[in-house]
């Protein structure tokens, strides 16, 4: 699985009107064009531009490869590195390994969902927190374990979890504050 756990946020590039901004592409396009199998590069690199995959990038993306909007669909459907949803500012990523879950992870797991009053695979309505889960993060000596844009946090309890959500979202807040 793939993540965008860069130091950028997540937020999609669009137009005053909530349109997306498809000009961003430009420059992608014109590398991959006429590059035959360039389409999952293409949308990898559109992904890293809009945080995900919109609907008008998509369709764009065919008509600028010349293939039919279903292949494009296709390809983004079956490869879970891609998603058709923006992700939150924090992308958390849970794992699910064996040292994990032997670990409590499922415990964890559903400590989170209740605390963000989401289910895996979603984004909070303030769109600070998106959970998903990972087959495995790669780091067992820390079972159990979440990422949280790229930094891991472990070994966790229900508790630890939950507590280290609302310190983030608590020194978010206080930097929004701040700036107003």
């Amino acid at each position: 699985m793939s993540c965008c756990c860069g130091g950028k946020d997540s937020v999609p590039a669009r137009l005053s009107s909530g349109q997306v901004d498809l000009s961003l592409l430009e420059d992608v396009l014109k590398v991959y064009r006429e590059e035959k199998g360039s389409l999952i590069t293409v949308l990898q690199k559109t992904q890293e531009i809009y945080g995900f995959l919109p609907t008008e990038a998509l369709h764009y993306i065919a008509a600028s490869l010349g293939v039919k909007p279903a292949k494009v669909w296709g390809v983004a459907t079956f490869y879970t590195q891609f998603r058709l949803t923006p992700i939150g500012k924090y992308l958390i990523l849970l794992c699910q390994g064996t040292a994990c879950h032997v670990n409590g992870a499922k415990q964890i797991e559903t400590a989170l969902c209740q605390e963000l009053n989401i289910k895996v695979g979603d984004t909070t309505e303030d769109g600070l927190f998106t959970l998903e889960n990972a087959a495995c993060l790669g780091c067992c000596s820390l079972a159990p374990v979440m990422m949280i844009n790229g930094q891991a946090y472990g070994p966790l309890t229900p508790d630890k979890a939950v507590q280290i959500i609302r310190d983030i979202y608590k020194k978010d807040k206080f930097a929004v504050g701040e700036g107003e």
